[in-house]
């Protein structure tokens, strides 16, 4: 399955950010795509300021744009995350739909981010944003996919209730920024991908992107036995990369981690 992740700069606005992921997207009519995924607040400088000013619902003209893209290119799109008012709350949302251009499901970020920097500043997604509280995978002629969102990736048990849904992909919108994706981007993808044996994909906006708020960039795809087999740098850029699922079965066969896996729960602790 073929793959295209965008890296974009955000912009200040909504509609710059649209108009400039249209423009990207402009330059990859070439190819034939199954999927295409975006990153975290893809849409919108990542601020809970910004988070309020740019909310949107199912409804707006963002996701009607949204539609457009997955149909105009015959591609599932994982449309990275925006800031989805529903119900009197703020979620961070990944919307995702099928070649049709079909709104197929919506995954709302379970874990918000929470950080202390070194210089004590102090940054939680909490204080705007409500937590998401179901797990989300979808169908394709491929097999089952999920999805978490950027902090999502820290958790080890979401990542295995996902893959416990026989899914075969999961797809991470992220936005690690120049603090924490130093610390552990690359390790915690490929945590996750060797203690499942499946694949990450993961979506970062670019380093030079609007507000006080840095991503770290680095988009990249990890295969089942934790090899990143692509990588973008911190700019703006895309890629397109070609994944082969049998290496799953693979994996598990040749280091046979999830086979010989035991439920702690069932064991005594002696203290």
């Amino acid at each position: 399955m073929k793959v295209l992740i965008i890296q974009n700069s955000v912009k200040e606005t909504v509609k710059e950010n649209m108009n400039h992921i249209q423009e990207l997207l402009s330059t990859k009519t070439d190819e034939q795509y199954d999927f295409i995924i975006l990153p975290e607040m893809f849409m919108t400088p990542y601020e809970l300021n910004y988070f309020q000013i740019n909310q949107q619902n199912q409804n707006s003209d963002v996701i009607q744009q949204l539609k457009g893209i997955a149909k105009q290119f015959n591609s599932y799109l994982i449309a990275g995350s925006i800031p989805e008012t529903e119900n009197g709350n703020i979620y961070n949302t990944s919307f995702i739909f099928n070649r049709k251009g079909e709104l197929i499901t919506k995954y709302q970020k379970i874990h918000l981010f929470s950080v202390i920097y070194p210089d004590g500043k102090k940054f939680s997604e909490s204080d705007c944003l409500s937590p998401g509280n179901n797990i989300v995978s979808f169908n394709t002629e491929f097999g089952k996919m999920g999805v978490m969102i950027c902090f999502d990736i820290r958790f080890p048990y979401l990542a295995k209730k996902i893959r416990d849904l026989n899914t075969k992909v999961i797809f991470v919108p992220a936005a690690f920024n120049n603090y924490t994706g130093p610390l552990h981007w690359h390790t915690t993808f490929k945590a996750r991908a060797i203690d499942n044996q499946m694949y990450f994909v993961s979506a970062s906006p670019a380093r030079e992107s609007f507000g006080e708020y840095q991503p770290y960039g680095h988009s990249l795809v990890v295969d089942p036995y934790g090899k990143i087999i692509n990588e973008l740098s911190e700019h703006e850029d895309s890629m397109t990369v070609d994944i082969d699922l049998n290496l799953i079965k693979e994996a598990r066969e040749s280091i046979p981690i999830i086979k010989n896996e035991v439920d702690v729960n069932d064991f005594d602790v002696k203290q």
